[in-house]
Formats: structure tokens, C-alpha cells, sequence
């Protein structure tokens, strides 16, 4: 190695740790997916607790036990998850029919002016229920399967609640239990490094949840206006959506421009495609800036990737995950790098 020059040397060295980390990366990946079972509802509880934190600080606050406080906490989200979930089901259910017919007209428009890329899209539109239809009739076949499937996700949401329950009440032991499960001399750095990656996701679940909101109110208050078919269910959708960030927005807005122009015609597509489109710029111009400001910012081909290798590693629920573990990336390489950016400022002071 001593014959090889300064440069080539500190690239091999740098190309060995990239390896090295590579390696560990893609073990802990597939061990994840091997016991995704109890991994998922571990990530599902850290996400709840990040954004239930506020309201659990605020119960204990307020003098009322730990332990009452996230039982309190728990009920709350399972009521307006239940809530919300109906709200959302109802609506998709009442206005599923007529959206697909819109979509349906809209694809036989599209037929019309640009011939067999248009009947391509009429054929998956007027065979969508079909589809369905078969699915359903697939998965009845095989009732075991569909009975552990069930089964197993019913399990993972119970155990989901119950470790947000535990992680809310015991959240005070946390610091303590990292600090006593790490080497003396890297406690500090340790506890650190988790209260950064929390807080990373916590500012990104509770700012993604607000700004979810108010892009389905805006966009559901527009399509009313406008008098598009089912409105509320296309609200639905882009409030589910946003938790997905770009990709989601962009199939939710598309969806409902296509319902506005089978239904309303080509004027209301337009301002539909408007409304859309001003909702957009809000969230970016000003609701992203304000809300988020204090979480980590990711540019939005990061945000790209990340979506794709959660679909890649695990389908829709992986996109779920992807975007705000690579916050709580970023947070933990944020604070790294600024304490160590500070140790050597202070050894440099020292030594001159």
C-alpha cells in the first residue's frame, strides 16, 4: 500500500468503507423484510408516537398520570383513525361508481382524439370493476391465505397501538435506556443522534398531516364549487394521498381533472386543473416553507428515490415508511457532522 500514491490510497480506503456500509445496509434491509412482521408495526408505533408526542406532553402537562395519559392518547387515535378511515371508505363507496364512469367518459374523449392510446385507457377503465371482480374472487378462492393475510394484519395494527401505548408512557425512560445501552464515551453522542432522528420525524409526520388536511379541504371546497362529481371521494383521496409526497399528489389531482372533463367538460377541467394546480404552489411556496421549516429538507429527486426503493423493498407501505426514514437519516448525518464540524473548531482554537 505504502508504494501506491496518497490519492489512490485514500480512495481505496473511502471505497472500502462504502462497501463496508453497503453491506450493512442491504443485511439489515433483508433482515427487516424476513421479520417484517414485527419490524412494521415498530416503525408504524415510532411514526404514531412522533405524532401523538404533543398531545400526550400536553395530558401530562395538564397533571394526569403517564400511564391514563396514553391510554387516552391511544383511544383518541383510534377513534379518529376509525373515524377517519369510514369517512374515507363511505365517501370512495358513494362516489366510487360515478367516479369510475367519469373516468370511463373521459378515456372514450381521449379515444376520440388520439385513437389506440385512447381505447387503451377506455379498456382498463371499463374493465377496471372486472378486474376487481376476478381479484376478489381470487383471494375467496384461497381462504386460508386470505384468513392469515387478515389475520396478519390485524396483528401488526394491535401491536402497533399497543407499543405506541408503551413508547408514549415509558418515552421519559428512553434517554436513560439508550445512555445505559451505549459505550461510556459515546453517550452523549448517541442520545444526540436519537432525539435528532425523533425530532426529524416527528416535525415531518405532524407537518405532512396538517398539510394533508389542508390540501383536501382546498381541493375538496374547489370541486364543489366547480360542481364535480363526486367531490368528497376525490378529497379522500388526495388527503390519503399526501402521505405519498409528489407521486401521490400528482395521481389524486390527475384523477380529479379526468372526472372534471368526462363530467363538467373541457372549461371545468381547466379550472379544476387550476385549483389543482394553485393547491400545488401553495403547498410548496408556502405551506411546505412554514410548516416544515424546522424539520430536515429534502430535495425532491431524494424524495424520488426514497419512494422508489420503498416500493422496490416493500409495495405501498414502503412509501409510506421511506420518505420519513430518510428524515430521520438525514437528522442523525445533520447532527453527526455538526458535532463533530464543532469538536474540530474547538481542538483547532485549542491548538493555536
Amino acid at each position: 500500500m505504502q508504494l501506491l500514491p496518497e490519492p489512490v490510497r485514500r480512495l481505496a480506503a473511502w471505497c472500502a468503507v462504502v462497501l463496508l456500509v453497503s453491506g450493512v445496509v442491504y443485511v439489515a434491509i433483508r433482515l427487516c423484510v424476513e421479520f417484517r412482521t414485527a419490524v412494521i408495526p415498530v416503525l408504524l408505533a415510532l411514526l404514531g408516537t412522533a405524532l401523538l408526542k404533543p398531545l400526550h406532553r400536553w395530558l401530562v402537562r395538564a397533571r394526569v398520570n403517564r400511564s391514563v395519559a396514553a391510554f387516552v392518547t391511544c383511544v383518541a387515535v383510534v377513534a379518529v383513525f376509525g373515524g377517519a378511515v369510514y369517512i374515507v371508505v363511505a365517501a370512495l363507496i358513494d362516489s366510487g361508481d360515478q367516479i369510475i364512469a367519469s373516468l370511463r367518459q373521459a378515456a372514450r374523449s381521449i379515444a376520440d382524439h388520439f385513437g389506440a392510446a385512447g381505447t387503451s385507457l377506455d379498456d382498463l377503465a371499463a374493465n377496471s370493476r372486472d378486474l376487481l371482480n376476478r381479484f376478489g374472487g381470487t383471494a375467496a378462492s384461497n381462504v386460508i391465505s386470505g384468513v392469515s393475510v387478515v389475520g396478519e394484519v390485524i396483528a401488526m395494527a394491535v401491536l402497533a397501538l399497543l407499543l405506541v401505548f408503551f413508547f408514549l408512557r415509558d418515552s421519559q425512560r428512553a434517554a436513560d435506556t439508550l445512555r445505559a445501552a451505549s459505550p461510556t464515551a459515546a453517550a452523549d453522542t448517541v442520545e444526540a443522534v436519537a432525539r435528532r432522528a425523533f425530532q426529524a420525524v416527528e416535525g415531518f409526520m405532524r407537518g405532512t398531516t396538517l398539510i394533508a388536511l389542508i390540501d383536501a379541504v382546498c381541493i375538496t371546497v374547489g370541486l364543489l364549487i366547480l360542481g364535480v362529481p363526486g367531490a368528497l371521494g376525490l378529497g379522500a383521496l388526495v388527503l390519503v394521498g399526501a402521505y405519498i409526497p409528489y407521486l401521490g399528489a400528482f395521481i389524486s389531482g390527475a384523477v380529479a381533472v379526468l372526472v372534471a372533463l368526462a363530467d363538467r367538460g373541457f372549461v371545468i377541467a381547466v379550472w379544476a386543473l387550476a385549483v389543482v394546480l394553485a393547491v400545488q404552489v401553495l403547498e410548496g411556496h408556502v405551506l411546505q416553507p412554514v410548516i416544515q421549516s424546522r424539520t430536515v429538507q429534502m430535495h425532491p429527486a431524494v424524495v424520488m428515490v426514497t419512494l422508489t426503493a420503498g416500493a422496490a423493498v416493500a409495495g405501498i407501505l414502503g412509501m409510506l415508511l421511506a420518505v420519513p426514514l430518510t428524515a430521520a437519516a438525514f437528522g442523525i448525518v445533520h447532527e453527526l457532522r455538526d458535532r463533530y464540524s464543532t469538536e474540530e473548531s474547538r481542538e483547532g482554537s485549542t491548538t493555536g
